[in-house]
C-alpha cells in the first residue's frame, strides 16, 4: 500500500508546467496592479492636489496585499496540509482571480466617490489572501515531486512565473499605451489586462485540476502524519526555521520591489524617461532575471542551497552600494544588472524554504515565511524608498537594500543546518 503511494503520478512535464503557469498568472494579476498602481491609481482613485501624495496613497493600498498575504498563507496552508495541495492550490488560484478581475469593472473615484478606493483595497486584500496561498503551494507541487539531488531545480520552476508574469504584464500595459491615447487609456485600456486575467485562470484551473496529490504527501497520510493545527505547530515547534527563513528571504523581497514598482515610479516622475521608454528597459531586464533563475538553480543543487543564496546576498549588498549611480548613470545597465541579481537570489529560493519544514507543516511553514518577509520586505518598499529618496537622496534607498541584505545573511547564518528534504 505504501509503495502505491510513494510512487509518482504526476509526470514531470505536468507538474513543471502546472507550478509554472500557475505562479505565472498569480504574479501576472500582481504586477499589473503594482504597474497600474503607479500608472493608474493615482489619477483615478486617488486624486489629490499633490500628484506625490496620489502616489503614496497609492502605495499604501498596494501595501495591504502584502498584510493580507501571511493570512493567506495561514488560512490556505491549514488546508494545503490538512487536505491536500491539490484542492487548496484551486482554491488560492481562484481567490487572486475573481479578485483581480473584479479590479478591471470598478467604478473610478469621479463616479462614486471615496467608495471607489474602498473597493479597490478590498479587492487588493483578497489579491493578497490568494497570492498568500499560491506560491508555497506551487514550489511544494514542484519540490515535493523533485527526484533526488534536483529539489532546486524543480523549484525554481515556480519561481520562473514571477519573471513570466512580470514580462506579459509589463508587455500588455506597454502595447496598451503604444496603441492607444491617453484619454482612452485612463478611460478604459488600463482595465484590459485585469479582465483579460480571467482568460489565464482558466488554463491555470484546467491544469491544477489534471493533478493528483503529491507523493511526499500521500506518504504523509498514509503514514498518519498530519497535525491537527498546523500554524500551531510551526510557531511552536519550528520558530527557528520560520525566523530563519523570514529574513533570509528579506533582501529578496527588497530588491525586487526596489527595481520594479520603485523604479518605474522613479524613473518616469524625477529622471525623465517617458514611462513606454522605461517599461521596454524593466522588460530586458526581466529577461535577464528570467535566464539567472535556472542558472542558479543549477548552482544550488551542486553547491546547495546555502551557499547559493550566502552569494546571491552578497551581490545585493554591492548592489545596494552602488544603487543611485547605476541609476543616473543608464537606466538600461541597472536594470540589467539588478535584475540580474534578483535571478540569482529568486531560483534557490523556493527549494531553500520548503526544505526547512517537515512535510506535514510545509505548506504552511513556507508559505507563512515567504509571506512574512514580503511584509518586512515589500510591503513598504516603494513607499519608503520614495521617502527615503526625496528626504535624503536615491543613494539612501541604495542604502536601505544593503542593510536588508545584512539582515538576510545573518539569517542565513542561522538557518537550521539539517533541511528537512522536501521531495523525500
Amino acid at each position: 500500500m505504501q509503495d502505491a503511494v510513494a510512487t509518482p503520478v504526476n509526470s514531470p512535464g505536468r507538474v513543471l508546467f502546472a507550478s509554472l503557469i500557475g505562479t505565472t498568472i498569480e504574479f501576472f494579476d500582481f504586477y499589473i496592479y503594482a504597474t497600474a498602481a503607479v500608472l493608474v491609481f493615482p489619477k483615478l482613485f486617488f486624486p489629490a492636489a499633490d500628484p506625490a501624495s496620489a502616489t503614496l496613497q497609492s502605495f499604501a493600498t498596494f501595501a495591504l496585499a502584502f498584510v493580507a498575504r501571511p493570512i493567506g498563507s495561514a488560512l490556505f496552508g491549514h488546508f494545503g496540509d490538512r487536505i491536500g495541495r491539490k484542492a487548496t492550490l484551486v482554491a488560492a488560484l481562484l481567490t487572486m482571480g475573481i479578485s483581480t478581475v473584479v479590479i478591471g469593472v470598478l467604478p473610478t473615484y469621479a463616479h462614486i466617490g471615496v467608495i471607489a478606493p474602498l473597493l479597490l483595497s478590498l479587492c487588493r486584500l483578497g489579491q493578497g489572501l490568494g497570492l498568500g496561498g499560491e506560491w508555497g503551494g506551487a514550489v511544494l507541487l514542484a519540490t515535493e515531486n523533485a527526484p533526488k539531488g534536483k529539489q532546486a531545480w524543480y523549484g525554481m520552476f515556480p519561481q520562473l512565473g514571477a519573471p513570466i508574469g512580470f514580462f506579459i504584464a509589463t508587455g500588455l500595459f506597454l502595447w496598451l499605451t503604444e496603441h492607444m491615447g491617453d484619454a482612452a487609456f485612463f478611460a478604459w485600456g488600463w482595465r484590459v489586462p485585469f479582465l483579460a486575467s480571467s482568460a489565464l485562470v482558466l488554463i491555470g484551473l484546467w491544469m491544477r485540476l489534471r493533478l493528483t496529490e503529491t507523493p511526499a504527501f500521500a506518504r504523509a497520510m498514509a503514514q498518519q502524519e498530519r497535525v491537527r493545527v498546523p500554524m500551531l505547530t510551526v510557531l511552536t515547534e519550528h520558530p527557528r526555521a520560520l525566523f530563519a527563513g523570514t529574513f533570509a528571504t528579506l533582501a529578496t523581497f527588497v530588491i525586487f520591489y526596489l527595481m520594479t514598482v520603485f523604479a518605474l515610479s522613479w524613473a518616469t516622475s524625477k529622471l525623465a524617461y517617458s514611462r513606454e521608454t522605461f517599461l521596454i528597459m524593466q522588460m530586458v531586464g526581466v529577461l535577464f532575471f528570467a535566464l539567472f533563475i535556472p542558472l542558479s538553480a543549477l548552482l544550488a543543487d551542486r553547491r546547495g542551497n546555502r551557499f547559493t543564496m550566502v552569494l546571491a546576498t552578497l551581490l545585493i549588498f554591492v548592489f545596494g552600494i552602488a544603487y543611485a549611480a547605476l541609476f543616473a548613470h543608464s537606466g538600461l545597465l541597472f536594470m540589467v544588472i539588478g535584475m540580474c541579481v534578483v535571478g540569482i537570489t529568486y531560483g534557490p529560493l523556493g527549494a531553500t524554504l520548503a526544505q526547512m519544514f517537515p512535510t506535514a507543516v510545509r505548506y504552511t511553514g513556507a508559505s507563512l515565511a515567504f509571506n512574512m518577509a514580503g511584509i518586512f520586505g515589500a510591503s513598504l518598499a516603494p513607499y519608503l524608498a520614495t521617502w527615503l529618496a526625496k528626504t535624503y537622496g536615491l543613494e539612501y534607498v541604495g542604502y536601505y537594500l544593503s542593510a536588508a541584505a545584512v539582515l538576510t545573511m545573518l539569517a542565513l547564518m542561522i538557518k537550521p543546518k539539517q533541511d528537512a528534504q522536501a521531495g523525500h
